[in-house]
């Protein structure tokens, strides 16, 4: 039997199969004849399409990339948090609820043809076998990596534990090799914590896989116990969320056992369950502020939504990123796994911070925020107003800060990591990562070395709103009697890299600073460095070293 026959009989099977499943499956779920007869028309020409393009097309058809091009098409039309997760992808679905992976360590980008190294994970093997940021991978286990992309590179790095793989990398013009053993790769959900002043500790939570709420607790009694803590700011920046029970024990911490912290509601019946803390808490009273952005999502929400319905602390920084939807993961054949939405979450005082209404699209298919008019308001326990649909906005707004284009293409482009790069080759050690800062002398070579490369190319957003300016004024016919000014005014906004430099220096010096101290104390001293000049932290400080002011907030009478 011809191959392409052989996948069309298949394919009639396949239909078979699905159709037996669904009957079962209607048994259960299915509301009416109509709606069985909808799935099963809909399977039947599927199926029939299947088999056309396979016994007719043009080329040779290759009928699994067909297919999962059709699942992920039809899941797409969903929400975006509805995936196929194929055996191949097991690893990454692995890491994504655990953090765990079998690899080396370290975070890879695209450097010209070849990948960097860009930052080794401390105390995995990457780091311990001396690779460092910088390092151009040129070779895996005798496979170039010429032409290579990141996510090609990913999947030849990483492997099951204790399997052997062969680097050839170079560092500057210098080539060296290095055979060294992957690692169970454990991504640390709390990179940092310790105490901003004499009372006030400070956590970092960057995920909520499997075990955040251990490592939170583990965390919070160091601080108390050996230092002193007496209040606390949680950071949940950046954080796009993970499992949800983790942030049901999270919230814990603070509150008591048997307090209501989300309700899920779904479509089916046996999906709609209320989360409840379970354990006594880790100090009721203690003061708390819980720092959200609006890349703050999902289990983030729960969190820093429910502490605020709760009044159990203040919740500083900007709007969340609204992202009210719960999945499951549920296995099918062959070993892959559907993560399908199952419900949205509600916060204890029966808000759902959901954004975008993926119920609803356009013709376009386009997905818009729900409407002003669905927007509803809802009472935390001490009465303050509080809404939904939009997000957690926080108790106290910290606007957003804007960097300049000059910072932006610094960044981008490399500059600052190469910069970064050659400072470690020439400086083998710094001072701690809290008390590092490059001299005047430093920051001059920086620009010197910039200026040295000729090769940065940007522009101001005045320049372009001038410029834009400029043609609305063509077009109006105003532009003959005031050329002579536009181009004099232009001439003024344009660019002037020594002056930039200098101009913004400030923002400039702080991640070209960060830079440099993450390659001597790596993630931890990231978020140490950062902390003295975090606007966020100074206002966090602000409201906990007041207590008149944090009452305030939180409407508490004393």
């Amino acid at each position: 039997m011809k191959l392409k026959y052989l996948i069309s009989f298949l394919a009639i099977g396949l239909f078979l199969t699905s159709a037996t499943t669904f009957s079962v499956s209607y048994y259960f779920n299915a509301k009416d004849d109509d709606n069985f007869f909808e799935i099963t028309k809909n399977l039947r020409t599927m199926s029939s399409v299947y088999n056309v393009i396979n016994t007719y097309y043009v080329d040779e058809p290759q009928p699994g990339k067909i297919m999962k091009t059709g699942i992920d098409a039809m899941l797409r039309s969903l929400d975006p948090y509805t995936v196929y997760i194929p055996e191949s992808k097991i690893e990454d679905y692995r890491y994504m609820t655990t953090g765990q992976y079998g690899g080396i360590g370290s975070l890879i980008q695209q450097k010209g043809e070849y990948i960097m190294i860009t930052e080794p994970y401390e105390g995995f093997p990457a780091q311990k076998n001396g690779l460092k940021a910088g390092d151009i991978l040129l070779e895996v286990d005798g496979i170039s990596v010429l032409g290579k992309t990141t996510k090609d590179m990913s999947d030849i790095l990483k492997g099951g534990a204790g399997t052997e793989l062969t680097i050839k990398y170079r560092r500057g013009e210098v080539e060296n090799t290095k055979t060294f053993k992957r690692e169970e790769v454990k991504i640390a959900e709390v990179p940092y914590f310790g105490m901003l002043d004499d009372e006030v500790g400070y956590v970092k939570l960057t995920s909520f896989t499997n075990t955040a709420s251990k490592n939170i607790g583990a965390a919070l009694r160091k601080l108390r116990d050996s230092s002193g803590m007496k209040k606390v700011v949680l950071d949940l920046r950046d954080n796009g969320g993970g499992l949800l029970h983790e942030a049901v024990n999270i919230v814990n911490f603070w509150t008591p056992k048997g307090q209501l912290v989300v309700e899920t509601k779904g479509r089916i019946e046996t999906m709609n369950r209320s989360y409840k803390t379970q354990n006594s808490p880790f100090d009721e009273g203690m003061p708390v502020v819980v720092l959200i952005n609006d890349h703050s999502a999902s289990a983030s929400e729960i969190v820093s939504g429910s502490i605020q319905d709760l009044d159990r602390g203040v919740v500083i920084g900007q709007r969340s990123y609204g992202k009210g939807l719960v999945q499951q993961t549920k296995d099918i054949n062959f070993g892959s796994k559907v993560k399908v939405t199952i419900a949205k979450y509600y916060t204890p005082s029966g808000r759902c911070i959901q954004k975008l209404d993926y119920s609803h699209r356009d013709t376009k298919g386009k997905v818009y925020e729900v409407s002003d008019s669905l927007i509803h308001a809802f009472k935390t326990k001490n009465g303050r107003i509080v809404r939904d649909g939009r997000g957690v906005d926080p108790d106290v707004e910290i606007e957003e800060e804007a960097y300049s284009k000059l910072t932006a293409v610094l960044v981008t482009e490399n500059h600052i990591f190469d910069f970064a790069t050659e400072y470690e080759k020439t400086h083998p050690s710094i001072t701690s990562s809290k008390d590092f800062h490059l001299t005047d002398q430093e920051y001059k070579a920086f620009m010197n070395s910039i200026k040295e490369e000729g090769k940065i190319s940007y522009t101001t957003d005045s320049q372009e709103m001038l410029e834009q300016l400029h043609e609305i004024a063509k077009d109006e016919k105003y532009l003959q009697d005031s050329q002579s000014e536009f181009d004099a005014l232009l001439n003024k906004l344009k660019p002037d890299l020594d002056s930039d430099l200098l101009r913004y220096k400030k923002e400039i010096l702080e991640i070209l600073e960060n830079e440099i101290v993450s390659r001597y104390y790596y993630q931890r001293g990231r978020v140490e460095a950062s902390l003295t000049s975090d606007s966020f932290i100074q206002e966090a400080l602000k409201v906990l070293n007041d207590e008149t002011l944090y009452n305030e907030v939180l409407s508490i009478q004393k």
